[in-house]
């Protein structure tokens, strides 16, 4: 007889857990302050860490109209999901596959000339007409047609790239549905980059409706925007950090202060609980020396899941209802706690962050230690760390 056999999953001594409730929520309180704009929840990045596929769901089901993704396989991989949702998608290479994204009805955000003009072959190809948004580059000096005239007097770039635009529409090749930029410094609303811009957004809006084109959406604010400066809303916001309930602000106000929940929870496991003497150095380099007896936990989670080496010594763990400081050095795949004499045993819960309503490190927490922020510190986590949904139909371990 055949010895059958079937294969269980191994489990992994961490877990990622995502609330989906609190990005559904997050994304009403988004709502709230936007006024009579939609909300476009920014998924890119894997949902900054949360699982492309149920954050987008989450969102769209707290009340967002639209989705946003960087990359085009990020907007292909909702199509793929049954996500009907309109999706824009805005950072592109040369050959970017643009036809099977005019064949999902995915909104192109573009950036350049060159982008308009194989996006126009493309749709010649699929004989449909390329929904397209034209980004403009107010102030930021990244992604966007330059607005601001060169000193030679030569056409701005935004001028290009609406006009070729304008004919590109009469071809039937595009339908531009609409006109975005992004601010530079909206975490800072009183800067004066923040007004400069919302007057250059306004002006490249009258330059491509004076030239024809009639754009579903016109939109610029980010989450801290979104969060600060309401006057900026105009048809959409894009918020993406505060979807996840993270403040884009910290200076200005944490997320319990804009009304916003943390969804994301880091745990592990404990593998090793050993006493050991004072004078013992710690992981690599020794930076740690005990100084006394005590006990050190050894938790099998590293920087190759995303856990910073910049954390070494510096960040908290909260394990036995207390926090505890990394002791040493992060490695690949383990870092040290020195808990004293607090009782621990092999397989204990560890939490390195979470909303902190049980007195835990959060993410904000985190980036402070490391001097960072927090949008690193959730987007950070790899993929073999599996991620647990809660909160939302259908919890439990969930394809990302």
């Amino acid at each position: 007889m055949t010895e059958q056999h079937t294969t269980a999953p191994v489990p992994f001594p961490a877990r990622v857990v995502v609330d989906l409730a609190a990005i559904a929520s997050n994304v009403g309180a988004l709502r709230e302050r936007s006024g009579a704009a939609g909300v476009m929840a920014v998924v890119k990045a894997d949902a900054y860490g949360h699982g492309l596929v149920p954050a987008a769901r989450a969102a769209l089901a707290g009340g967002a109209s639209w989705l946003g993704v960087a990359q085009l396989p990020e907007a292909i991989a909702l199509r793929a999901a049954g996500i009907t949702a309109p999706v824009l998608s805005w950072l592109h290479a040369p050959g970017a596959g643009f036809a099977e994204a005019i064949r999902a009805d995915i909104d192109l955000g573009l950036s350049a000339v060159w982008m308009l003009d194989e996006v126009a072959a493309a749709a010649r190809t699929t004989g449909r007409t390329a929904r397209v948004q034209l980004k403009v580059d107010t102030g930021l000096g990244r992604n966007g047609a330059y607005l601001f005239p060169a000193s030679t007097g030569a056409a701005t770039d935004w001028s290009a790239l609406v006009d070729l635009a304008r004919r590109l529409e009469a071809e039937e090749a595009i339908r531009v549905t609409g006109l975005f930029t992004h601010f530079a410094y909206a975490d800072a609303p009183d800067h004066p980059t923040v007004r400069a811009q919302q007057e250059a957004f306004a002006e490249a809006v009258a330059e491509a409706e004076r030239a024809g084109l009639r754009p579903e959406v016109r939109h610029m604010s980010n989450s801290a925007a979104t969060l600060t400066t309401p006057a900026a809303a105009w048809d959409l916001v894009r918020p993406g950090l505060a979807v996840y309930g993270l403040t884009p602000a910290p200076e200005i106000g944490s997320s319990s202060d804009f009304g916003l929940v943390p969804a994301m929870t880091a745990l592990a496991q404990v593998s090793v609980v050993k006493r050991v003497p004072g004078g013992q150095g710690v992981s690599y380099g020794h930076t740690y020396t005990t100084t006394g007896p005590t006990t050190l936990v050894d938790i099998p989670l590293g920087y190759a899941d995303g856990v910073p080496r910049h954390a070494s010594g510096l960040a908290e763990v909260f394990v036995g209802g207390q926090r505890h400081r990394i002791a040493g050095r992060v490695c690949m795949d383990q870092f040290v706690v020195d808990v004293g004499d607090l009782p621990v045993r092999a397989g204990q819960e560890v939490v390195l962050f979470g909303p902190g309503t049980r007195g835990e490190p959060t993410a904000q927490d985190w980036a402070e230690a490391v001097g960072t922020i927090n949008y690193e510190i959730v987007t950070r986590f790899g993929p073999r760390v599996p991620r647990e949904y809660v909160g939302g139909p259908g919890g439990g371990q969930e394809a990302r």
